[in-house]
């Protein structure tokens, strides 16, 4: 097999493996990727909108059919956009930064941004690149969906974080692939196993240490009673 053969196969293989581009991605979106920053992007889906739009609906038909006050009507219509509104997914972002080691997830809530009046609806969490040990697919149960699948961030402190606060219905496969691209992108594995394999060897340094001086005092303690008993008149 001649070397522009292999160079192509090897080409195709590796893209096999790339999930798919931002317009059929499910659970986020690729906004950005390079050799140091992967950005992620995540919007309601069709979910979300269609319970926006059919929530909103019966609360204009029930105004329209309505032959109470027009204060009633606006009740109606405002009152089913706020649990529509409630119900709707967030737009999240999270970024990785090599060259900063730091993860920034972002989330934007609609709802919250109304009900605060534009007061509040934006949050943001920094998580420490070097802490980070694993990414892995967890199953979650959607009220009255069935089952969803979201990332989660495991920290070498034993705290582990969400990648999104959404899961996605349906579509592990989406999720795991998102997975296997960030593990590639971070190169977690060997790389990640050293500093927690040093950790344990210096733990475990520290354990003869303490050892050795528990049997060094016991043996001073012991020459000491027996030079006592030596001293000590019958």
């Amino acid at each position: 097999m001649e070397a522009s053969e292999i160079k192509h196969t090897l080409t195709s293989l590796t893209h096999a493996e790339e999930p798919r581009r931002s317009d059929k991605m499910v659970y986020m979106v690729i906004e950005r990727h390079t050799a140091d920053v992967l950005h992620l992007k995540r919007s309601p889906g069709i979910r979300s909108w269609s319970l926006l739009v059919g929530i909103a609906s019966i609360g204009l038909a029930a105004a329209y059919y309505s032959s109470d006050s027009v204060i009633w009507k606006l009740f109606y219509v405002t009152g089913c956009i706020f649990v529509a509104l409630q119900n709707m997914e967030e737009w999240e972002e999270a970024v990785f930064d090599q060259s900063k080691g730091k993860i920034e997830l972002k989330t934007f809530s609609l709802y919250a941004r109304i009900l605060t009046l534009w007061r509040k609806g934006h949050e943001k969490v920094l998580l420490d690149l070097r802490h980070l040990r694993d990414i892995c697919v967890q199953e979650e149960k959607v009220r009255y969906l069935g089952k969803g699948y979201v990332l989660v961030l495991r920290m070498a402190t034993g705290f582990s974080h969400p990648l999104t606060q959404n899961a996605t219905l349906g579509h592990r496969s989406d999720v795991e692939a998102l997975a296997a691209l960030l593990k590639r992108f971070l190169k977690l594995g060997a790389s990640q196993q050293q500093p927690a394999q040093e950790d344990e060897d210096d733990f475990g340094d520290e354990d003869e240490e303490d050892f050795e001086q528990l049997g060094m005092e016991g043996d001073d303690e012991s020459s000491d009673s027996r030079d006592e008993s030596e001293l000590t008149p019958h």
